[in-house]
């Protein structure tokens, strides 16, 4: 009995075994054949989908530029038609105030000497006529001496030509002692001519006062420049300027213009000036004139401004800048991220047809209110790349 026992429950040991192992084998087999239809489906698919060609987001044809209608670069391009404006074209140069050359003299000594009177300083303004500086002078003593002894001798020679006159008219003299007499007084009066124009021309530089002192005056009224004489100095070079006077009731403003922006000046235009004494305000002037000589070297133009400096405001070597203005231009103008620079040259991209572009070189004038003024290159309704051109290149 405990034999038979035994052996029942091996067998229901086994069985029990047997079944949870046919179990397992059914669900291993249900994982593999979901494995293999999931990847089979999967490779399927993968197998059988068309692959797609990959398209070119900018086609060059020749000198053009084709974006196609599937290029994300449409989204990075900005075209806008060419603008046409009245430009009021405006150059502005560097300039300096200087004292009107023709009505600034340097005062030269009229003879040497030494100054006991200076009765200017500098930076005053005098009168025409007024007294500046007063000199002892021997030069002075020795051209009144030559006036005095050449006076002598006229009259001395003029009655020595008068008795040999007389005395050839009764034979009492040959017609040599006349020709000599003749030629004493002619010599004498040429030598009083010499010593009376040396006192006229030193006279006419200032006023004898006295035997040796002579009173340096003003040829004109104006301001005290320059200073280079001192109460006592002696003056041993006539030719040595002691002053300088100006009138500076009318001023120039020298502007510096370069070559290329002569086209922007002309005798009796107007101009605008602004100083650094005087920042923000704003002083009108006139073109006086315009130099006739190229500088050579900074290949630039002198060009001198009228101004009545009736006030004193200006004062010479002043720094300031000149603005003249050109007629109004209708010019084409972009915006400057329109241009593209490749090497020394500058293009911008014109639309020739949707979507289609051409690559031109453009010739550039100026800037004005943000905008690049287009010389050359470019006309009316056109269309240009403003935004993306580099994209382009």
């Amino acid at each position: 009995m405990a034999r038979e026992r035994l052996l029942s429950e091996d067998t229901i040991s086994l069985r029990f075994r047997s079944r949870w192992f046919a179990v397992g084998a059914a669900t291993l087999v249900t994982a593999l054949l979901t494995y293999q239809l999931i990847f089979h489906s999967t490779f399927k698919t993968n197998d059988s989908s068309p692959v797609n060609e990959s398209q070119p987001s900018i086609v060059y044809d020749g000198s053009k530029v084709v974006i196609p209608n599937d290029s994300p670069y449409r989204n990075r391009i900005l075209v806008a038609p060419v603008e046409i404006k009245n430009i009021l074209r405006t150059r502005s140069f560097p300039s300096v105030v200087e004292a009107d050359p023709a009505r600034t003299t340097n005062i030269l000594p009229p003879v040497t000497g030494r100054v006991v009177g200076l009765e200017v300083r500098l930076g005053d303004i005098i009168k025409q006529g007024q007294a500046l500086v007063r000199i002892e002078s021997s030069d002075l003593a020795q051209a009144l001496a030559d006036q005095v002894k050449a006076h002598a001798s006229v009259d001395l020679t003029r009655r020595s030509l008068d008795r040999t006159r007389d005395l050839s008219k009764i034979g009492g003299s040959s017609i040599r002692d006349y020709e000599q007499a003749q030629n004493d007084y002619a010599q004498a009066t040429a030598e009083l001519t010499r010593a009376e124009e040396r006192l006229r021309v030193i006279g006419s530089k200032g006023q004898i006062t006295g035997p040796q002192n002579i009173t340096v005056t003003a040829p004109f009224s104006g301001t005290i420049t320059t200073l280079n004489v001192a109460q006592g100095a002696y003056i041993n070079d006539a030719t040595t300027s002691m002053m300088t006077v100006a009138n500076l009731e009318n001023v120039f403003i020298t502007a510096n213009v370069p070559e290329k922006d002569l086209s922007f000046v002309h005798v009796g235009e107007a101009a605008q000036i602004e100083l650094l004494s005087y920042p923000g305000v704003q002083l009108s002037g006139q073109v006086g004139t315009v130099n006739v000589i190229l500088d050579p070297d900074t290949r630039r133009v002198k060009v001198r401004i009228y101004y009545n400096n009736i006030e004193g405001r200006l004062l010479p070597n002043m720094f300031g800048t000149v603005t003249v203005s050109a007629p109004a231009l209708r010019v084409p103008v972009v915006p400057t991220s329109a241009l593209v620079l490749l090497n020394d040259d500058v293009f911008v991209f014109v639309e020739t047809a949707p979507w289609t572009f051409e690559r031109r070189r453009v010739s550039l004038d100026a800037d004005y209110e943000g905008q690049a003024v287009i010389r050359d290159g470019l006309k009316e309704r056109e269309h240009v790349v403003i935004k993306g051109g580099v994209l382009l290149q």
